[in-house]
């Protein structure tokens, strides 16, 4: 006999070897009828599976939010036997769920086409609707070798030769077609739902070598319903509208060309949004007790082999070689120069927390294929800083820094933030001993904190634990940004000490910490949050004066004048064309106020305020007129500091 543990708390005996599908039907013919899959101690596993000890069990209907991975694997499974049923000979390889959907690789001398797309999804409908059941087997390695040699799956056979000796191969059918796999699935085809759609065909080389075949990869997505699948698929139109590659063409802030791949040809608006952002850091920084530096493009191999980063990273960074045969390396990473800075002269106990702050361009080499816009580059900037400090003032800095890093996402307008805790990875530097100790040193912080936090196992850096702070953008999607790194191990490596209360050499505590993360990247999520749309505080143009009549040239000039004198990054639009026309043109550049200037308002010394996104016109004095745009454009900091220095005055 075992014992089962429900949810609820109740225990229950039951004897060994019952399935998940008996316990069920057990408890309820409702449940049994909508079970999928059961938890036993957390895993998700199959229904029908024996369960030969104690354990917590939780039975998973298609409604639960567990059930979604399963909908999308079987999706997947369920396309690949459509595939070999319309494309005979084509070979079946990989096929795992992904964010929102899943995909499969395929082997295949034609590529596959939109047309292609949708006869398999009819022929997916067809294969779900037979409703055909899922069942596991366990073969040995040599039937299984055989049997897809004997098919011609040669893929599958190099799968196979994989999996460690002694692992269970688990092979799934469903109906007459058979995958390797290791599980678990629903109980049947028809689980599945029609609320899927097979999204793109993209090349993929096999196992992500580029010296291996090229594969055809079909995307896909699933959900639970069709509702569901709609606002999927209407959150993609938004993404597309919003996408900062084509906003960036439209607003002129940058561009991209072949000769600098994963570079950004920064133009004069976007440079101004990208000195905006830098702006308000360096006055915040500045705030928080950062001193500014600034370390070498590029250092000789030796440190970064002193470092750990050429043995985890080396194959990620750009080398040159120079006449006098010296090897050195763009940098990747900004923290063995900061460390090189706070070597420079004594240091004692009193300079801790010591804290260096540097806006750095680092090299990291992408592969092409990876590439995206400014979302993942080769070349960027981090507003990257490390705080020297003792084992003993990690708790303090590190609540501090969650303090500060929130408030500057919500001046940014991004209110819903998750932290995620990224323990040891397989890579590193260190003794297990260290990152207990640094493990522990962050947990204790992010817990004083008071913040939320969920664990994502084995993502930290090499040399160090780390907080992964995530944002929610106003469709939903979630940006990886902030990070803060607790280092036991790199400024010992390379030979930093201070001076403590005893007098002993003693290395400091390396807490690494970007909030922005990569410049690049910040702006163009912040492109695709606003849709364009900025504030007017960090929008690069943020007026624009247009004339209805060259009669009101001379008063359009002097009314750029005044707002350029009162702080505003304006543009004056003095040529010969309708004013609808040039509405039309400075909505799409997305300026955020268009002031328009007649012979009316010459004579009234008076504008038209047109807002970006509304179809009314406000009318009001030149003078109330921007006495209102240079207190919208007032940026959040400064917004603060001006309120608090008014309510000390009014004390």
């Amino acid at each position: 006999m075992v014992n089962l543990t429900f949810p609820d708390g109740s225990v229950r005996e039951v004897e060994a070897g019952i399935t998940g599908a008996d316990v069920a039907a057990g408890i309820s013919k409702s449940l049994a009828k909508k079970a999928v899959a059961m938890k036993l101690n957390g895993d998700l596993t199959d229904l029908a599976d024996p369960i030969t000890a104690d354990a917590a069990i939780e039975i998973v209907t298609r409604t639960d939010d567990a059930a979604l991975e399963l909908i999308r694997h079987d999706a997947a499974h369920v396309m690949a036997e459509a595939v070999q049923e319309l494309f005979p000979g084509t070979q079946v390889t990989i096929g795992p769920v992904i964010d929102n959907g899943f995909y499969y690789d395929f082997a295949r001398e034609e590529p596959f086409t939109p047309e292609d797309l949708v006869a398999i999804e009819l022929k997916m409908a067809e294969i779900i609707k037979r409703n055909a059941p899922f069942t596991k087997e366990v073969w040995s390695r040599d039937v299984a070798k055989k049997h897809f040699s004997d098919l011609g799956e040669s893929y599958k056979v190099e799968l196979v030769d994989a999996i460690p000796e002694g692992e269970d191969l688990k092979i799934y059918r469903q109906g007459d077609w058979l995958d390797l796999c290791r599980g678990p699935h629903m109980t049947s085809t028809g689980q599945i739902g029609t609320a899927f759609k097979l999204m793109k065909v993209a090349g993929a080389y096999w196992r992500g070598d580029s010296n291996n075949a090229m594969l055809s990869r079909i995307y896909g997505t699933a959900w639970a319903n069709e509702k569901d699948l709609k606002a999927y698929l209407t959150r993609l139109e938004e993404a597309e509208k919003r996408d900062h590659r084509k906003l960036g063409r439209e607003m002129d802030l940058f561009h991209f060309q072949e000769e600098a791949p994963g570079s950004v040809f920064w133009h004069e608006k976007g440079w101004t949004l990208f000195q905006n952002l830098i702006a308000y850091m360096r006055r915040r920084q500045k705030d928080w007790g950062y001193k500014e530096v600034n370390s070498p493009d590029m250092m000789e191999k030796t440190l970064w082999e002193q470092s750990g980063h050429w043995e985890k990273f080396g194959e990620n960074m750009f080398t040159t070689q120079t006449p006098d045969e010296r090897t050195y390396c763009c940098k990747p990473m900004n923290c063995p120069g900061h460390v090189q800075i706070f070597k420079n002269g004594l240091k004692s106990y009193r300079d801790l927390p010591l804290k260096i702050a540097e806006f750095g361009k680092v090299h990291r080499y992408e592969p092409s294929g990876a590439l995206h816009g400014m979302m993942r580059v080769r070349h960027f900037t981090q507003d990257d800083a490390h705080i020297f400090s003792a084992e003993d003032q990690i708790t303090e800095v590190c609540v501090d820094m969650n303090e500060q890093i929130m408030s500057i996402y919500k001046d940014f307008g991004f209110e819903d933030i998750r932290v995620k805790f990224s323990d040891r990875p397989e890579k590193r530097v260190g003794s297990d001993a260290v990152w207990d100790a640094a493990e522990e040193a962050l947990k204790t912080a992010v817990n004083a904190a008071g913040q939320d936090w969920t664990l994502n196992p084995g993502e930290g850096a090499f040399y160090g634990p780390k907080l992964e702070y995530v944002l929610r953008d106003a469709i939903g999607r979630d940006w990886q940004c902030g990070t803060v790194q607790v280092d036991l191990n790199l400024p010992g490596r390379l030979g930093a000490f201070y001076i403590d209360t005893d007098g002993n050499k003693v290395a400091p505590v390396m807490i690494h910490r970007a909030l922005f993360g990569s410049l690049e990247r910040f702006c163009g999520i912040l492109i695709e949050h606003y849709a364009g749309h900025f504030p007017l505080w960090l929008a690069p143009l943020q007026v624009v004066v247009a004339t209805i009549t060259s009669d009101a040239d001379d008063y359009a000039r002097e009314v750029k004048e005044k707002l350029t004198a009162a702080g505003l990054n304006v543009e004056l639009d003095l040529r010969n064309e309708k004013i609808n026309y040039k509405v039309r043109e400075h909505s799409l550049a997305k300026v955020p106020a268009l002031l328009v200037c007649g012979k009316k308002e010459a004579e009234e010394k008076s504008v038209s305020i047109r807002r970006l996104g509304s179809k009314y016109q406000t009318s009001m004095s030149l003078d109330e007129a921007i006495a209102s745009l240079v207190d919208e454009a007032i940026a959040p900091d400064l917004r603060r500091a001006r309120d608090a220095a008014a309510n000390e005055a009014a004390e």
